[in-house]
């Protein structure tokens, strides 16, 4: 069809994104994948008796169901969610500025995980990973946390903070793993299961 990209020769089918999230969509945009977005509002809850690690991967495929009737046939849905975690302390995304601030005074002068699920589906096919990554905070002050989250409002990032953003620029000393995972989406991951034919 005239109009349309052509695929990478990665790529097996085009790609559905079924998130809003800015982040995802300018990685997969840098990495060259051919794609198109819808997306619903989600419900984020999960049991409480779900042990910590898991919860990304029962996320990604929570939406991926809920959002199945997005997807066209042949089509490749991908769906995401990321999350913060201190020792087993689930951090989210923040309410309100006081408790942005509350978060990344936690995470300063530590070293804590951020765990990315990702789930893959194609008609009936599905694939569930994720991916994880070590990132070490220097110590902050009071002034350096509340500047940060005036400025930058992170209130849409899991964990108060955007390693893109003055914090992680300025703040961020060292990382273990995808800066492309603490971003938002683990592209490497969904490069290699999609030259992978896992779905």
């Amino acid at each position: 069809m005239s109009g349309i990209p052509s695929l990478p020769f990665w790529q097996p089918a085009p790609l559905l994104l079924a998130s809003r999230s800015p982040r995802r969509e300018e990685l997969l945009r840098l990495a060259g994948f051919v794609f198109r977005i819808d997306a619903l509002d989600m419900d984020e809850t999960y049991p409480e008796t779900l042990p910590a690690g898991d919860i990304p991967a029962f996320l990604a495929a929570a939406k991926s169901k809920a959002s199945a009737h997005l997807a066209r046939p042949g089509e490749v849905m991908l769906t995401a969610d990321t999350l913060v975690f201190l020792d087993d302390d689930v951090i989210g995304k923040p309410l309100h500025r006081e408790q942005a601030i509350d978060m990344i005074d936690r995470l300063q002068g530590r070293t804590h995980t951020v765990i990315t699920g990702i789930c893959l589906r194609r008609d009936n096919a599905i694939w569930v990973g994720t991916d994880r990554t070590e990132v070490t905070i220097e110590a902050m002050n009071v002034a350096e946390i509340a500047w940060y989250v005036d400025q930058c409002k992170p209130m849409d990032k899991a964990g108060a903070y955007g390693v893109q953003e003055w914090l992680g620029l300025c703040r961020i000393s060292r990382l273990e793993g995808s800066y492309a995972n603490v971003v938002g989406l683990p592209v490497h991951r969904v490069y290699q299961a999609l030259r992978d034919r896992v779905v």
